[in-house]
């Protein structure tokens, strides 16, 4: 597992070695403050285990600033095993509260005197704005704070030249995502669960009872929550603080559910924040919709109001990733920071992390508030950011039906197929994609059964209410075949012809990349292959070139790491147990790499990262340590394809030989359940906003070339779309071939090889670690003209 440079380790000018960063002789201190948020205790974990590592002092301090002013037995040091088996908490397990004491100066003067006897002057705080503001006070104070307690005889002038500066990094936990210049909070993608948990199940029954349901959720001063959950459902209306519903709304609305019981819909879904305002900044309740609702259109209706629900249970694959790579990136960036320092944010941009200067972040959430105070409504929906915007945009766009008198005809008929294995979200993708294409005027045709249906002309039209309903739904309801064209591509043609298709949206896995190439190549033999052609990625296995994340890889990880959290609680009540646990992904390994990451694995076998029996000693030999320990379970895991000759019984077997007397073995195949189930609320998301936008695509390839008739022979007319790093791409297949290892079904390239180390970190090896590449702050956004990335 170690020391072996993987032919994708990436290499670059950023390669610093944890070598450089010694934390000899540093203290570290962690509180978490404010309200709970799911995450919290994966990045405490990562904090603690990073800070050990590189040989700094870690302590707890419990209560939140109120255990930092009463100090005692609340400031308490950590070490490698009291953060064992956190990971799957929801909440904070070193406590959390609100705290006057510390807004005073006498609270802080305390504080600081109970951090300087302990020699800790790097604070990591995990927690909204108010606590990341309280940091930023305290650590401008701080020379003063020491100068004062050193006249008043309660520390010594050694002990003020020695502790002078105080170095502060945060990371923002909060389930409402309100704070500025990170596209995810912590804890925000778990709350979402909880509420798409909810609606699916509120669904059903609605659905026999043709009711209405309005859904109250967390969110007082931003509708993140609320508008992410209506686009993920496809919810009737919905209501938000920053974006009030315009004057004469209750007409409006009773008018769109009438309309949409009128399609057949037996029930209407409509979602509240928790602070949703009117255009005059009155509140909107739950209570006053069903009112209206009631009187004007006498439809049963009833109110659930979600409360604390949102903050517990476990937290996600992605809260648990995210707050990883934080924490580690926080403990980095303490160990960074000099005097001069600013205090930072670590956040996500994209799919980067990166450092923000944490007083400009706290004062752009700060105008938000003031925007919506003085009813900028605009200026707050913009100044929340690009994939705000957009999700807003995009929902719009999906809710809510024209007339067919108000859509201008294209005259084009679209075409939209799944290629491949099923992944959870292409319905969601297939739903966006109708809706989107007949709002801006096509005809959309639904192909069924992938190429082979392509080519027996299993294809029909298909309307606006055919997919509501869909976003919840897992699997593929149009069918899909991992089938290539190549063999029918005059059947496709001649089919291309009788439907007079002008545009192809293609769903799927790398069967769709390798199909796409295959219709172009066709092109020179026929002509009916000469329009505009996009892929959409979707496949659990996230082997898609041109994009860092696939639709169904997020319902995929979470699957896989509700299931090693089950296995991991049977290990640790016997004792002495490792369990093998081998996840699908062809030949790569994103699913067992980042389910390692999620799950608190000790090892992954990956395919990317050549492995050989000198390793597999070791990881033994590391299990066999761990078992002296208190911590007394081990997980592992491989993906299906790493190794042709050390199988997942070879594996199970050798270790239960070398582990004899010292622990037993089990072995566990996921197999086909990491395909299934209901989509996760990422990939619903992800599936709706990059399916839109690859038919708006399609709408502007098809304006260019309206009325002249050409055709699209370029190859920038078949293209890939997918995520990287900050931005949304349309990359031309044909530049995608030189990126891809044909045989091996993967790109060349994949971005969370960087994220290895991270995983080997937390189960104690020793590796070399790659620092983020924003070592300097960056400036907050606005972000600039490009694709906004963000989901």
């Amino acid at each position: 597992m170690d020391g072996h440079d993987s032919p994708q380790t990436p290499k670059g000018s950023f390669r610093k070695f944890l070598e450089q960063l010694s934390g000899a002789g540093k203290a570290i201190g962690v509180l978490t403050s404010g309200g709970d948020a799911q995450g919290m205790n994966a990045a405490v974990r990562a904090v603690v285990r990073m800070g050990i590592y590189v040989g700094a002092k870690v302590y707890f301090i419990y209560e939140g600033y109120q255990g930092m002013v009463d100090g005692g037995s609340n400031i308490v040091e950590a070490d490698w095993e009291s953060v064992s088996s956190i990971l799957q908490v929801g909440g904070t397990i070193i406590g959390s509260a609100r705290c006057q004491d510390f807004r005073t100066r006498e609270g802080r003067l305390k504080a600081a005197c109970n951090l300087v006897q302990l020699g800790i002057t790097s604070l990591c705080v995990i927690g909204g704005d108010g606590s990341l503001t309280g940091a930023h006070i305290f650590q401008t104070e701080w020379s003063g704070l020491l100068e004062e307690l050193a006249r008043d005889g309660k520390i010594s002038t050694e002990q003020v030249q020695k502790h002078g500066h105080l170095n502060v990094v945060g990371m923002v936990g909060s389930i409402d995502n309100d704070f500025c210049g990170t596209d995810m909070t912590i804890g925000t993608d778990s709350a979402l669960h909880r509420i798409i948990e909810v609606v699916d199940a509120i669904m059903t029954t609605a659905q026999s009872h043709q009711r209405t349901f309005v859904l109250e959720v967390m969110g007082r001063h931003c509708g993140y929550l609320a508008l992410v959950s209506a686009l993920a459902c496809g919810a009737d209306w919905v209501f938000l603080p920053e974006s009030p519903p315009e004057e004469g709304w209750q007409e409006n609305m009773c008018v769109k559910l009438s309309e949409n019981r009128a399609r057949k819909k037996r029930l209407n879904i409509i979602i509240v924040a928790e602070g949703a305002i009117d255009t005059q900044n009155k509140p909107i309740t739950s209570e006053q919709i069903k009112e209206l609702v009631v009187t004007q259109l006498g439809y049963d209706t009833r109110v659930t109001i979600l409360g604390h629900v949102q903050r517990g249970g476990t937290p996600s694959a992605f809260d648990r990733i995210l707050a990883s790579r934080m924490g580690v990136e926080a403990v980095v960036a303490l160990l960074q920071a000099t005097p001069e320092t600013p205090a930072c944010v670590v956040s996500l941009s994209g799919n980067q992390a990166v450092r923000l200067p944490l007083m400009e972040c706290v004062q752009m959430t700060q105008e938000v508030q003031k925007a919506m105070d003085e009813r900028r409504f605009k200026d707050a929906v913009q100044l929340r950011g690009r994939s705000f915007e957009n999700n807003l945009n995009t929902y719009k766009q999906l809710a809510i039906k024209l007339p067919d008198s108000e859509i201008p005809k294209s005259n084009c008929n679209v075409g939209v197929v799944n290629v491949g294995a099923p992944a959870a979200g292409m319905n969601a993708a297939v739903r966006a994609a109708v809706r989107v294409g007949i709002s801006e005027g096509h005809k959309m045709f639904a192909v069924y059964d992938g190429f082979e249906g392509f080519a027996k002309g299993q294809i029909k039209e298909i309307g606006w209410g055919d997919v509501g309903g869909w976003t919840g739904q897992g699997g593929s309801i149009l069918g899909t075949k991992r089938i290539l064209p190549g063999k029918y591509l005059e059947d496709i043609a001649a089919q291309m012809r009788t439907h007079g298709i002008s545009a192809l949206l293609i769903i799927g896995g790398f069967e769709a990349y390798l199909g796409l190439l295959e219709l172009l190549a066709a092109r020179q033999k026929h002509e009916e292959f000469c329009v505009p052609m996009v892929m959409v990625p979707a496949t659990v296995s996230n082997n898609v070139p041109g994009s860092d994340f696939s639709i169904g890889a997020d319902t995929a990880l979470n699957t896989i790491t509700d299931t090693c959290d089950r296995i991991k609680q049977s290990a640790s009540g016997t004792k002495r147990r490792v369990f093998i646990i081998e996840t699908m992904g062809g030949f790569c390994g994103y699913l067992a790499n980042m389910g390692g990451l999620a799950a608190g694995a000790d090892a992954a076998y990956i395919f990317e990262e050549p492995f050989d029996i000198r390793d597999l000693q070791s990881n033994v030999e590391h299990l066999t340590e761990k078992m002296k320990t208190s911590i007394q379970r081990g997980l592992v895991l491989r993906n299906e394809s790493c190794s042709e000759n050390y199988t997942t019984d070879f594996i199970y077997q050798l270790y239960s030989e070398e582990g004899k007397g010292v622990f037993d073995c089990r072995k566990n195949v996921l197999g086909h359940m990491q395909q299934g189930g209901a989509p996760s609320p990422f990939d619903r998301n992800f599936g709706t906003k990059i399916s839109a936008r690859a038919m708006q695509w399609i709408s502007s390839k098809l304006r260019e070339s309206a009325g002249k008739g050409k055709k699209f022979l370029s190859e920038d007319s078949v293209c890939v779309l997918g995520i990287s790093k900050r931005t949304l791409l349309f990359q031309p297949v044909a530049e995608l071939k030189k990126e891809t290892d044909f045989e091996h079904r993967i790109p060349k390239e994949q971005w969370w090889l960087k994220l290895r180390p991270l995983m080997k970190i937390l189960a104690k090896y020793k590796v070399s670690f790659e620092v983020s590449d924003a070592s300097q702050l960056e400036p907050v956004q606005p972000r600039g003209a490009e694709e906004p990335a963000a989901i």
